[in-house]
């Protein structure tokens, strides 16, 4: 015997299949939060804010002042490379890193910057001007032009963030590429970093208080950050896959109930 099912039935269970794939996901919210049972109060952090490594390709601004203006105008020329260039030229100002780790500073010549800090090239600037007798006293101020780093991942808005005052968190930095998804792994966001053509890799976790005190809480230019997708996201992503079948079947049952009951009628 058996049991003659109307359109409506049909449609129920067409319905009911549909949403099971829903129905057997779940969440741990510890796992979506930052920072689980930190409590209120003061954490010591003791570690000194990294002042970033000189890179190839990195441009750098360097001003040098000293008591005569007119013999110090020749070392400032590149930075003002670009301020006589049309509206459609982009051309960069500053000192350009060359592919092998060097400067061409006038009158100086070729400068080794690769590997260096700002403050151990701004010396290197400083005794040479002295020691050929060029600037009495000189004054001797580098910036990256380029001080940037890139966010990618499980972020609400992938980015390369530009930082004019060279300092900038990896809260911050996610922040303005529009936070975590609720997909991202926050146990596990990689920062990456170069120093002298070798990268190193460094796996934080966001759901402890260890970030504070990481000498990668604050990034270096050139830094990217990888946030990686937690199992969810995965998850999520072979459902999608089982949904075209599902869907298709559900069709066909519709269709075979609407061809049965215009049979019946």
């Amino acid at each position: 015997m058996y049991m003659k099912l109307g359109l409506t039935d049909t449609v129920r269970y067409c319905i009911l299949i549909l949403t099971l794939p829903a129905l057997v996901s779940c969440g741990n919210t510890k796992s979506a939060t930052y920072f689980n049972g930190v409590q209120d109060g003061n954490i010591q952090s003791n570690t000194p804010f990294p002042e970033s490594v000189i890179q190839k390709s990195d441009i750098l601004s360097i001003n040098v002042s000293s008591l005569s203006p007119e013999a110090s105008l020749i070392f400032n020329s590149p930075n003002a490379a670009g301020a006589n260039a049309g509206a459609g030229a982009a051309a960069p100002v500053g000192y350009l890193v060359n592919s092998e780790g060097h400067i061409q500073f006038p009158i100086l010549g070729n400068i080794r910057a690769e590997g260096l800090t700002k403050a151990q090239l701004k010396d290197t600037i400083v005794r040479s001007l002295v020691e050929k007798k060029l600037l009495i006293d000189p004054i001797v101020t580098i910036r990256f032009v380029n001080f940037r780093v890139t966010v990618l991942g499980e972020v609400n808005h992938p980015t390369v963030v530009t930082v004019p005052n060279e300092k900038i968190s990896l809260l911050e930095a996610l922040g303005l590429a529009g936070d975590l998804t609720i997909y991202a792994k926050r146990q596990n966001v990689m920062v990456i970093r170069e120093v002298n053509d070798q990268k190193t890799i460094k796996r934080l976790n966001l759901n402890s208080d260890e970030l504070f005190t990481s000498p990668y809480y604050y990034l270096q230019s050139n830094d990217i950050v990888y946030v990686e997708p937690n199992k969810a996201k995965v998850a999520s992503v072979s459902r999608g896959m089982q949904w075209v079948p599902i869907v298709m079947s559900g069709m066909s049952l519709v269709l075979i109930a609407a061809t049965q009951l215009r049979r019946n009628n």
